[in-house]
């Protein structure tokens, strides 16, 4: 049986498992750059695209949502893909006050171009298929469980 952790064991970063997962994050960023160079795109401007990827003409607020993103935060963003020219903002005609995000030609071009990086992410993980689902579900699972306790 493993020793009862004391405090000390307890406060040590290497033990947080925030910071596990904050590092894995910078871990993962660094690891996205040089494969989305290439597509002029930055790790949260590919995040916004693969959503539009899955979905395209969604409003602001289901993109926040889906990214977990405060429309302060994509805003910024949105103003910088629709410069690149890869997606448009529209008024929704219905409801002025929503802003719809639709892929332009060039960026739904984009993703034929950005197939493989799964793939490229994939094998750096050194993990199998199964191990990656079981790791993601894992982790979105811990992620309800602390926005609930936000919540609470």
């Amino acid at each position: 049986m493993a020793a009862r952790p004391t405090a000390d064991d307890l406060l040590k970063i290497d033990n947080f498992v925030c910071f596990a997962l904050y590092s894995a994050g910078h871990a993962f960023t660094r690891l996205y750059k040089p494969l989305l160079d290439p597509l002029g795109l930055t790790y949260p401007q590919y995040l916004v695209m693969a959503v539009l990827w899955e979905k395209d003409g969604r409003t602001v607020g289901e993109i926040g949502e889906k990214l977990l993103l405060e429309s302060s935060t994509l805003t910024p963003l949105l103003k910088r893909l629709e410069t690149a020219g890869m997606v448009r903002r529209t008024r929704d005609q219905d409801d002025e006050r929503v802003v719809r995000i639709q892929l332009t030609p060039k960026g739904a071009e984009l993703k034929q171009k950005a197939i493989e990086i799964p793939q490229a992410i994939g094998c750096s993980t050194n993990l199998t298929i199964p191990e990656v689902m079981k790791l993601t579900a894992d982790i979105k699972t811990l992620r309800e469980k602390l926005i609930a306790a936000q919540a609470a």
